[in-house]
């Protein structure tokens, strides 16, 4: 199952510069699993396993444009084809 995982900059480091990647797994679980036989270290960044393994709450992931918050998180169910796209939230800005 190939499933396109697209890499925001500030991840980059793990993925060698590569803008985005293939992964595979029946979820987001083992889809983040998978990454992280081949980019070590990018798990630790989205996985809170502190809080059980949820999603970290500053990360964004999107499946085929759709927010996994919405969905059911870390345990979104994922078909060959779909699109993954990772995005830090951001905030600041002055008042």
């Amino acid at each position: 199952m190939a499933i396109e995982v697209r890499i925001p900059t500030i991840l980059r480091t793990y993925t060698d510069g590569e803008k985005a990647v293939q992964g595979s797994g029946a979820n987001l679980a083992e889809l983040f699993a998978d990454l992280e036989t081949r980019h070590s270290g990018i798990q630790a960044r989205l996985i809170d396993e502190a809080k059980g393994g949820e999603l970290r709450r500053f990360v964004n992931v999107y499946l085929n444009d759709e927010d996994v918050r919405f969905l059911d998180g870390i345990n979104t169910k994922l078909t060959d084809g779909d699109s993954v796209t990772i995005l830090p939230a951001v905030a600041g800005g002055s008042i």
